[in-house]
């Protein structure tokens, strides 16, 4: 039911406005307080380990490009770091800039099909260093970014992301512009204004996957840069559609194209939490591929050295349909490899845990020639986040694995977190102290010191930065 076909429905936008306004850090159940610390030690840390991936400085430079250089912490009144970078600029271009370093490793959280973590973290930090919130409301600003990106990811990425959509973009808009209008301390009106600008704002497709191309990577970023500038617009007093969601050309039918239920959505707030859902990935490849891997990871330990004939993967058709998951190359990118089911399973059959180093090695021939005879197969019995893997060895041995998992499964805790941010430190030549700093960040909210971050980013190798 739409607010259109009752007036005593409030419009979507107003519902979540509501909601975001009334937020306080106290009102939040306790465990998804201790949800969203654990999303921004798993953030920060992820970006960390993220430091020699190549995008963040083409996004720097952009940046650099579009909003200049601060010289001066004053300067303009409004600058903020460039995480692993040290320069700073104006806020939206360090939310850029953030938000590829953030994205470097494809190891971000996952909220459904939405990497909203990447999103909102990076957008946060410059708006608090710059002065545009304190870092009281951080912690709450990124549970209503969370909430209301989920909602709508929940309710509509089945639709969405089978149609192209890519919905960390196309959600995520939405999230930061949630975020930073509660950062901002707009009254509910503007905050209603504010996700009514980010429906109009937003969008992302999926096709760079298919072509191993990089425009994902800053997709996150241009949503922190929209999703902030709807939330700015809105504090100026932007005149914005009441019907942005649920309308005749709103964002539900333009989008999902099916009706939009106002009342199911709106009781969904505050009772079923999105940040809930939110998981970590323990390897450097798609979230679709976290599964695959570990049941590759188990066949590989009965192997015993033999050599694979043939590999058949069955999953689910929303992740088999997803762009660039049954890609068999040739590969020249990471953003090819690391979506590729075919190649993950081969990488991981012969080579073990995925790492940087073997995802970006494209003339391995023994994977390649595996990769071929890697058959993925659309299968609905198949539940989403599961996989049934047939190895044929050329001995005529048949191993099967079927590995049925959850989210439960990857909602990791705080401990697990800072275990994996750290492995992946180690691998990466990042100090130690960086993860002190980010987990004492973390653990004194509300009361900390938006200085701890960006004095672990300034621990990492020179030539990151």
């Amino acid at each position: 039911m739409t607010a259109s076909d009752d007036p005593a429905i409030i419009p979507l936008a107003s519902a979540i406005a509501r909601f975001v306004a009334d937020l306080t850090l106290d009102s939040l159940p306790p465990d998804v307080v201790e949800k969203a610390r654990v999303c921004l030690l798993n953030g920060y840390g992820i970006a960390l380990g993220g430091h020699d991936t190549p995008y963040a400085p083409v996004a720097r430079a952009a940046a650099l490009a579009l909003h200049g250089e601060r010289k001066d912490v004053g300067d303009d009144g409004g600058g903020a770091t460039m995480l692993g970078d040290g320069r700073r600029t104006g806020v939206p271009g360090a939310a850029l800039a953030g938000s590829a370093l953030f994205h470097g490793r494809a190891q971000e959280d996952t909220c459904g099909a939405a990497h909203i973590g990447a999103i909102l973290i990076p957008l946060l930090t410059a708006m608090v260093e710059a002065g545009q919130g304190p870092v009281e409301r951080l912690l709450p600003a990124l549970v209503a970014g969370y909430e209301a990106g989920g909602l709508l990811e929940t309710a509509y990425s089945p639709l969405t992301t089978p149609a192209g959509l890519r919905a960390s973009p196309l959600y995520g808009t939405v999230a930061a512009a949630a975020a930073a209008a509660y950062l901002l301390d707009l009254p509910e009106d503007r905050i209603a204004a504010a996700l009514a600008n980010a429906a109009s704002f937003t969008g992302g497709l999926l096709q760079s996957f298919d072509d191993g191309t990089d425009e994902w990577r800053y997709q996150v970023g241009v949503a922190a840069v929209n999703g902030l500038t709807a939330a700015q617009l809105a504090a100026n007093g932007s005149v914005s559609a009441p019907g942005a969601f649920e309308g005749r050309a709103g964002f539900v039918r333009a989008f999902a194209r099916t009706g939009c239920d106002v009342a199911a959505l709106a009781a969904k707030l505050g009772t079923v939490w999105s940040i809930r859902r939110v998981t970590f990935k323990p390897y450097p490849v798609c979230a679709f591929n976290q599964t695959p891997v570990t049941a590759a990871l188990a066949l590989r330990d009965e192997l015993a050295g033999r050599a694979v004939r043939a590999v058949t993967v069955r999953m689910n058709p929303f992740e088999t349909g997803y762009a660039g998951m049954d890609s068999k190359g040739p590969f020249a990118s990471i953003s090819g490899t690391l979506m590729s089911i075919p190649f993950c399973i081969a990488l991981t059959l012969l080579r073990g845990v995925p790492t940087m180093r073997t995802m970006t090695r494209y003339d391995d021939a023994a994977v390649n020639a595996l990769v071929a005879r890697v058959d993925l197969i659309a299968d609905e019995s198949v539940a989403r986040l599961c996989c049934a893997i047939e190895a044929t060895l050329d001995d005529g041995t048949v191993l099967t694995r079927r590995q049925d998992m959850t989210t439960d499964d990857f909602a990791f805790s705080w401990d697990e977190v800072g275990a994996l941010v750290r492995r992946i430190g180690g691998e990466t030549g990042v100090p130690s102290e960086a993860y002190d700093r980010i987990e004492g960040f973390a653990r004194a909210l509300p009361r900390a010191n938006i200085g701890d971050p960006l004095a672990a980013f300034s621990y990492l190798p020179h030539s990151a930065r």
